[in-house]
């Protein structure tokens, strides 16, 4: 039997600009971790240490994919807020983790994040102050899309989004 999975999208947000070379899998896991660890002891980390992992990174933008059983999805929600810093070579760096979205598979996770993404160009766009701004963000929110090779992914077959 193939175990039901939640996959929580989250930001990364840090105004210390060197947060951001600091976001690997493995920080971020440990991070997220010690916060479960704190917020529900033991027992709540070891239910959420079943099939947990840091599914995407992407360092640039910030935006972390986690995956961890349905049942345990909300501990892993509740310890989100408590995640202080990310930690990297004995560097802290402080910061917190945004939920964006919990979703049954990577798809509807990747569906939303691209409609996230293009709000967030929207709010620029009213934002402008020239032309050349205005055209760069204009083609940014038409190159919006989601790729087939982005979406093949073999980790959600069996997953449904009811709960």
């Amino acid at each position: 039997a193939v175990l039901s999975c939640r996959y929580v999208l989250c930001e990364v947000v840090s105004e210390d600009p060197r947060c951001r070379q600091c976001i690997e899998d493995r920080a971020v896991g440990l991070a997220v971790r010690d916060a479960i660890g704190r917020v529900h002891g033991d027992y709540g980390l070891a239910c959420c240490s079943i099939s947990f992992t840091v599914k995407y990174l992407n360092a640039y933008t910030g935006t972390v994919l986690l995956r961890c059983r349905k049942d345990s999805h909300r501990l892993l929600c509740s310890a989100l807020p408590f995640v202080r810093q990310l930690e990297s070579r004995n560097q802290r760096y402080p910061c917190f983790l945004n939920t964006l979205h919990v979703g049954g598979t990577i798809r509807t996770c990747q569906k939303f994040l691209i409609q996230y993404n293009r709000r967030q160009l929207l709010m620029l766009l009213q934002n402008c102050t020239n032309e050349e701004e205005r055209r760069c963000i204009q083609k940014s929110l038409l190159s919006c899309s989601l790729t087939e090779e982005q979406s093949q992914s073999g980790d959600e077959e069996d997953d449904d989004d009811t709960e």
